[in-house]
Protein backbone atom coordinates (compact mmCIF):
# COMPACT_ATOMS: atom_id res chain seq x y z
CA UNK A 1 0.00 0.00 0.00
CA UNK A 2 1.30 3.34 -0.76
CA UNK A 3 -0.28 6.58 0.63
CA UNK A 4 -0.93 9.47 -1.07
CA UNK A 5 0.21 12.55 -0.36
CA UNK A 6 -3.76 13.39 1.07
CA UNK A 7 -3.18 10.52 3.59
CA UNK A 8 0.01 11.46 4.50
CA UNK A 9 -0.36 15.27 5.11
CA UNK A 10 -4.03 14.17 6.73
CA UNK A 11 -2.39 11.71 8.98
CA UNK A 12 0.20 14.56 9.63
CA UNK A 13 -2.34 17.19 11.03
CA UNK A 14 -4.58 14.98 12.58
CA UNK A 15 -1.40 13.56 15.13
CA UNK A 16 -0.66 17.26 15.79
CA UNK A 17 -4.22 17.70 16.74
CA UNK A 18 -3.79 14.93 19.14
CA UNK A 19 -0.84 16.30 20.41
CA UNK A 20 -2.04 19.31 21.34
CA UNK A 21 -5.54 17.45 22.86
CA UNK A 22 -7.12 19.49 25.97
CA UNK A 23 -5.21 22.54 25.20
CA UNK A 24 -8.13 23.97 22.82
CA UNK A 25 -8.38 24.96 19.19
CA UNK A 26 -5.35 24.39 17.39
CA UNK A 27 -4.58 27.33 14.72
CA UNK A 28 -4.23 25.97 10.81
CA UNK A 29 -0.97 28.16 10.36
CA UNK A 30 0.58 25.97 13.40
CA UNK A 31 -0.43 22.77 12.21
CA UNK A 32 1.14 23.60 8.58
CA UNK A 33 4.48 24.86 9.48
CA UNK A 34 4.93 22.13 12.34
CA UNK A 35 3.82 19.69 9.73
CA UNK A 36 5.25 21.35 6.38
CA UNK A 37 1.77 21.13 4.79
CA UNK A 38 1.19 24.12 2.59
CA UNK A 39 -1.89 25.96 3.94
CA UNK A 40 -3.92 25.86 1.10
CA UNK A 41 -4.13 21.99 0.54
CA UNK A 42 -4.18 21.31 4.94
CA UNK A 43 -7.68 23.41 4.60
CA UNK A 44 -9.22 21.00 1.68
CA UNK A 45 -7.71 18.26 4.33
CA UNK A 46 -9.29 20.09 7.52
CA UNK A 47 -13.02 20.58 5.60
CA UNK A 48 -12.85 16.92 4.84
CA UNK A 49 -11.25 15.63 8.39
CA UNK A 50 -14.54 17.78 9.65
CA UNK A 51 -17.25 16.51 7.25
CA UNK A 52 -15.75 12.70 8.28
CA UNK A 53 -16.77 13.82 12.41
CA UNK A 54 -12.93 13.30 13.11
CA UNK A 55 -12.47 17.03 14.07
CA UNK A 56 -14.33 20.05 14.80
CA UNK A 57 -13.93 23.66 14.16
CA UNK A 58 -14.04 26.91 15.56
CA UNK A 59 -14.33 30.31 14.46
CA UNK A 60 -12.99 33.68 15.55
CA UNK A 61 -9.83 35.11 16.59
CA UNK A 62 -9.51 32.02 19.52
CA UNK A 63 -10.44 29.38 17.15
CA UNK A 64 -8.81 26.80 15.35
CA UNK A 65 -9.06 23.34 14.99
CA UNK A 66 -9.61 20.41 17.35
CA UNK A 67 -10.09 15.95 17.86
CA UNK A 68 -14.07 15.28 17.93
CA UNK A 69 -13.76 12.72 20.18
CA UNK A 70 -10.70 11.41 22.19
CA UNK A 71 -8.01 10.29 20.38
CA UNK A 72 -7.96 6.74 21.75
CA UNK A 73 -10.95 6.30 20.16
CA UNK A 74 -10.18 6.99 16.28
CA UNK A 75 -8.48 4.29 14.62
CA UNK A 76 -5.71 4.72 12.24
CA UNK A 77 -7.83 2.11 9.71
CA UNK A 78 -11.03 4.84 9.68
CA UNK A 79 -8.92 7.19 9.31
CA UNK A 80 -6.88 6.31 6.15
CA UNK A 81 -10.74 5.29 4.60
CA UNK A 82 -11.61 8.75 5.23
CA UNK A 83 -8.60 10.20 3.47
CA UNK A 84 -7.61 7.70 0.78
CA UNK A 85 -11.13 5.68 -0.16
CA UNK A 86 -10.25 1.72 -0.51
CA UNK A 87 -7.05 0.54 0.95
CA UNK A 88 -7.97 -3.03 -1.15
CA UNK A 89 -4.94 -4.14 -3.15
CA UNK A 90 -7.51 -5.27 -6.07
CA UNK A 91 -10.45 -4.03 -6.62
CA UNK A 92 -12.09 -7.95 -6.83
CA UNK A 93 -11.43 -7.25 -2.91
CA UNK A 94 -14.02 -4.84 -2.50
CA UNK A 95 -17.17 -6.79 -3.75
CA UNK A 96 -18.91 -10.35 -3.23
CA UNK A 97 -19.71 -10.68 -6.74
CA UNK A 98 -18.91 -14.46 -7.47
CA UNK A 99 -17.66 -13.54 -11.33
CA UNK A 100 -14.85 -11.60 -9.96
CA UNK A 101 -13.52 -15.24 -8.40
CA UNK A 102 -13.09 -16.33 -11.66
CA UNK A 103 -10.35 -12.90 -12.75
CA UNK A 104 -9.19 -13.06 -9.09
CA UNK A 105 -7.62 -16.34 -8.99
CA UNK A 106 -4.34 -14.78 -6.63
CA UNK A 107 -7.12 -12.93 -4.30
CA UNK A 108 -6.96 -15.38 -1.75
CA UNK A 109 -3.44 -14.50 -0.98
CA UNK A 110 -4.59 -10.66 -0.73
CA UNK A 111 -7.19 -11.20 1.36
CA UNK A 112 -5.13 -12.22 3.62
CA UNK A 113 -2.61 -9.43 3.55
CA UNK A 114 -5.34 -6.63 3.32
CA UNK A 115 -7.35 -8.61 6.64
CA UNK A 116 -3.60 -8.51 8.17
CA UNK A 117 -3.65 -4.86 7.16
CA UNK A 118 -7.22 -4.02 8.28
CA UNK A 119 -6.50 -5.58 11.61
CA UNK A 120 -3.48 -3.63 12.30
CA UNK A 121 -4.78 -0.78 11.26
CA UNK A 122 -8.28 -0.78 13.09
CA UNK A 123 -5.22 -1.78 16.42
CA UNK A 124 -3.36 1.20 15.90
CA UNK A 125 -5.37 4.52 17.38
CA UNK A 126 -4.24 8.42 17.22
CA UNK A 127 -3.04 8.22 20.84
CA UNK A 128 -0.69 5.33 19.80
CA UNK A 129 0.45 7.43 17.01
CA UNK A 130 0.88 10.34 19.23
CA UNK A 131 2.47 8.27 21.73
CA UNK A 132 5.01 7.24 19.19
CA UNK A 133 6.05 10.50 18.03
CA UNK A 134 6.90 11.90 21.58
CA UNK A 135 9.01 8.97 22.17
CA UNK A 136 10.92 9.69 19.37
CA UNK A 137 11.19 13.26 19.96
CA UNK A 138 12.15 12.62 23.48
CA UNK A 139 14.57 10.16 22.20
CA UNK A 140 16.43 12.74 19.64
CA UNK A 141 16.67 15.09 22.31
CA UNK A 142 18.55 12.71 24.38
CA UNK A 143 20.41 11.29 22.13
CA UNK A 144 24.49 12.41 22.91
CA UNK A 145 25.64 14.61 20.29
CA UNK A 146 29.12 14.49 19.36
CA UNK A 147 30.46 17.61 17.28
CA UNK A 148 34.65 17.32 16.54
Amino acid sequence: MLLSTKGDYGVRAIIDLAKHEGEGPVQRAEIARRRQIPEAYLDHLLAQLRRDGFIRSTRGPAGGHQLAKPADEICLLHLLESLEGSLAPMQCLENDDPEDEAICGQGWVWQEIYDDMRAKLAATSLSDLASHEREHERERATAARYVI
